[in-house]
């Protein structure tokens, strides 16, 4: 057997860069990342690519066309491949059964069948995407079925990424989990797939488990995180109340080892691609396998975090005398965390569109999210837009002539602009809410503004 070629089907935010770094750190490996979209594709192969991570770029750059490859020729390369990522999207359904929680494995399915169509030899076919448990027995049924004389092992191996910080994820894992059957040739393929990271990551980080408990651990672990952020974020409910400080309580109780700092940082909920799908994903499971106290306990971290975001807009409103009709609001921040371009299930989503119910008027400004992805996601036209959403190219631009100010996303950015200057061009009382508490509100008073944070009086 000649060099290892691994065929990645999915050139999205978990394929581009999880192939990118395996490119870059095992120069043995020919890494092809495949998709049908082709705009997709010419974007990974031009200076301007589709997805942005800091230290992605570099990495591309270093590796394409030695052995990092983005193409659109998906049956010959998986034919040609040894090892297949299987990357693709995998939303929560929209339609029939288990619609609005269930996983939608159509794009999944697909693959599996693409693998077998293709034919090429014995693969070893991993299963990136955030999957529900017994994806594997599906895409194993497929190939098995195939009947070409092939042998196939499925693998499961689920990325941890935080978008923003994903180069460094790759580069410096807190583990890499890989499941596999207990057999031994899924014995055998576990360590094919472990010996592709061994070549940096420690072996004491590599933990390999069977494919079910490599499946749930993934669901568990963002449902667990997602679950700290709406904790900390029923919290904060009470500390307005009381008239406590949410950021101390939680570097109170974050000092306690048992229970640790990271995401005990309030702010207007959690976003991104994963944390509210996966949730929605356990709940179904739960249902399915007859436990409903158990998926009525995850619904709830949902709940809260839509109850977060409802409560922003209600205190905004409650602020500008329960009317922004016709009133310039200015958005600082669409993405749903910093350092990203996703703006997927972002909470400036749900915040946009309630403002918009209202009749406000919006002044958007996002470092890094498309005028595009931001009409997608609100639901509106470039029509429907004109003269109620502004695109700006700046944070000054879209606060000018604004009556209030929400800051949505954590962009470093935002703790550095002229809040004297913006305020003297706001219509007065001029009110700022930071739903990220990344400023000092205290300062912003001394301003003039009526400043508001989550959690804070």
């Amino acid at each position: 057997m000649g060099a290892m070629k691994i065929c990645c089907i999915g050139a999205g935010y978990v394929g581009g860069p999880t192939m990118a770094m395996i490119a870059h750190k095992c120069a043995d490996i020919e890494v092809t990342v495949v998709d049908l979209n082709e705009e997709r594709i010419a974007a990974w192969n031009s200076g301007d690519l589709p997805v942005y991570e800091p230290g992605l770029e570099e990495i591309v750059t270093q590796n394409r066309g030695k052995n990092l490859f983005f193409s659109t020729e998906v049956d010959q390369k998986i034919h040609d491949a040894d090892v297949i990522f299987i990357s693709v999207n995998t939303p929560t359904k929209d339609y029939g059964s288990g619609a609005g929680q269930a996983a939608d494995l159509r794009f999944v399915e697909s693959c599996a069948r693409g693998i077998a169509r293709a034919g090429g030899g014995d693969k070893i076919v991993v299963e990136k995407s955030t999957v529900p448990v017994r994806t594997a027995q599906m895409v194993k049924e497929i190939l098995d079925s195939a009947n070409n004389g092939f042998h196939y092992q499925v693998i499961s191996n689920p990325e941890f990424l935080a978008e923003g910080t994903a180069m460094t994820d790759l580069e410096n894992p807190d583990r890499v989990l890989i499941g596999g059957e207990t057999s031994p040739a899924g014995q055998e393929a576990v360590q094919q797939v472990v010996s592709i990271y061994a070549h940096w990551v420690p072996q004491e980080r590599i933990i390999t488990t069977n494919l079910w408990s490599s499946e749930l651990s993934k669901l568990t672990a963002n449902a667990f995180l997602a679950q700290r952020i709406s904790s900390i974020n029923a919290i904060s409910a009470l500390c307005e109340a009381t008239g406590a400080n949410v950021d101390e309580v939680a570097k109170a109780i974050g000092t306690d080892s048992r229970i640790g700092p990271k995401f005990l940082k309030s702010s207007i909920g959690f976003g991104g691609s994963c944390f509210q799908k996966d949730i929605l994903n356990l709940c179904y499971l739960c249902r399915h396998f007859d436990l409903p106290q158990v998926a009525e306990y995850w619904d709830q971290v949902i709940r809260m975090n839509e109850y977060q975001k409802e409560r922003f807009v209600t205190r905004l409103l409650d602020s500008m005398f329960n009317t922004v009709s016709g009133k310039r609001i200015a958005i600082l921040g669409y993405a749903f965390k910093k350092d990203t371009n996703d703006a997927r299930e972002s909470p400036a989503i749900g915040i946009c569109r309630r403002l918009l119910e209202e009749k406000a008027n919006l002044a958007i400004y996002d470092p890094r999210v498309s005028r595009d992805s931001i009409l997608s996601t609100i639901g509106w036209s470039e029509t429907e837009a004109k003269g109620r959403i502004e695109f700006c190219s700046s944070a000054q631009q879209a606060c000018d002539q604004s009556h209030a100010i929400a800051l949505l996303t954590e962009w470093d950015e935002f703790r550095d602009i002229d809040y004297a200057a913006i305020f003297s061009k706001m219509h007065q009382p001029a009110i700022l809410f930071d739903g990220r508490n990344l400023l000092d509100l205290e300062e912003l008073k001394k301003i003039g503004f009526r400043a508001h944070g989550i959690g804070r009086a």
